[in-house]
């Protein structure tokens, strides 16, 4: 897809959409930056937490940015040696008290683009009224917002800002979904994850570079599907509720998508296939894992007509087939872990709501025309906690 920034869709409602889908590369070595600027300071907020064995981080957000917590959960369990739970705002602020039951030292991790929209700042001051010790880091794309000017000056407070370009102005987010990701893999992964970034980029203009992505993203929407289904396991489960988001947000609901696990999909959620279906799965990087995501695309490749089913995979001997129409490939990172792969990985979600909305002729900058859903949530009745 060569320069999707100059690319003519841009003309048909897709101006913010596009760019912010091309400037993700840029945008990641900007917040490498960024984290490494901020390095020092950072550390001096996160690593007397960090070093206390009793510490809970809970990573949060709403939407998409509930999606983010999703993908990075267990990498940052494993970094940290820490329990490491991704709890949606939307769950904390409706039931504050079941979600935050344990009253031990807590880091409350909260993802916002805006940072406007109502459960962003409820879940902190929730969090404070509940737990006897709460610190909180917040990493947002707008600094005017009232999350990250309600904790600018809190000493129990750290507020990362991501680069302002970041602050989507599309209806759905795309560069600051990844954008937030990557910056909590840095700042707290710490030293595991130097090097990934340029990696990452690399990766993801190879994507968007391709013009055989054009077409195998052509293809499989040429079947006019009227269902698809996004599979994966571990970060990439994840990924692929984002990935159903994405397509639900851009075709305005008439592209009806979901997610599941791999081995969860068998359970019941793979009552949704029908000859009108799409699957994709993510592959995962850990050999062992990956048997299971492969197992379920052989299995689907089995039951549904000819090109329905496609994998999302780091280019490597194990996949069978990446790098053909029905194996999309992330190129050179055989061998990342499955949060950073899911990075470069989104790109291909991101392209197929996108290229699914023009084809419905729908505008994706704002695929609601008439406000029933709204860039930043509106709507929501923020009620006491009577203690």
């Amino acid at each position: 897809m060569t320069s999707l920034s100059t690319s003519p869709v841009a003309d048909n409602g897709a101006t913010h959409t596009v760019r912010e889908i091309a400037q993700q590369p840029a945008l990641w070595r900007e917040v490498e930056q960024i984290v490494t600027a901020s390095r020092q300071t950072l550390d001096a907020f996160l690593r007397p937490l960090t070093a206390r064995g009793d510490l809970r981080v809970v990573l949060t957000g709403a939407g998409t940015s509930a999606f983010a917590g999703q993908v990075l959960q267990a990498a940052l369990a494993r970094r940290l040696g820490l329990r490491v739970d991704a709890v949606a705002t939307t769950d904390l602020v409706a039931d504050p008290r079941g979600c935050l039951a344990e009253d031990v030292p807590t880091l409350l991790v909260s993802f916002a683009r805006s940072g406007d929209s109502p459960e962003s700042v409820a879940a902190t001051d929730l969090a404070d009224q509940v737990l006897s010790e709460v610190h909180h880091l917040v990493i947002t794309c707008n600094a005017q917002g009232s999350l990250a000017r309600g904790h600018a000056e809190r000493p129990s407070s750290h507020v990362l800002l991501m680069p302002a370009a970041a602050n989507d102005q599309g209806f759905a987010m795309t560069s600051s979904f990844t954008c937030m990701t990557l910056a909590a893999l840095l700042a707290l992964g710490g030293e595991a994850y130097q090097g990934v970034t340029e990696r990452l980029a690399r990766a993801a203009e190879a994507i968007l570079d391709d013009a055989n992505v054009e077409r195998t993203v052509g293809a499989l929407l040429s079947r006019a599907p009227e269902r698809i289904v996004y599979l994966g396991s571990g970060a990439l489960k994840g990924l692929a509720g984002e990935s159903a988001l994405k397509v639900l947000e851009l075709t305005g609901g008439t592209l009806v998508a979901g997610a599941e696990s791999s081995l969860g999909f068998r359970h019941g959620p793979k009552a949704v296939l029908n000859a009108g279906t799409v699957v994709v799965v993510y592959v995962s990087n850990d050999p062992y894992t990956r048997q299971y995501d492969l197992d379920i695309a052989a299995e689907l490749r089995g039951n549904l007509p000819a090109g329905s089913v496609v994998t999302v995979a780091a280019a490597s001997g194990a996949q069978r087939d990446a790098g053909t129409a029905d194996g999309w490939e992330v190129p050179a990172l055989d061998g990342v872990e499955d949060v950073a792969l899911a990075l470069p990985a989104v790109v291909y979600a991101q392209l197929v709501a996108l290229r699914a909305s023009l084809a419905g002729g729908i505008r994706p900058d704002q695929p609601f025309p008439s406000g029933e859903v709204n860039r930043v949530v509106q709507g929501v009745i923020l009620h006491d906690l009577h203690n």
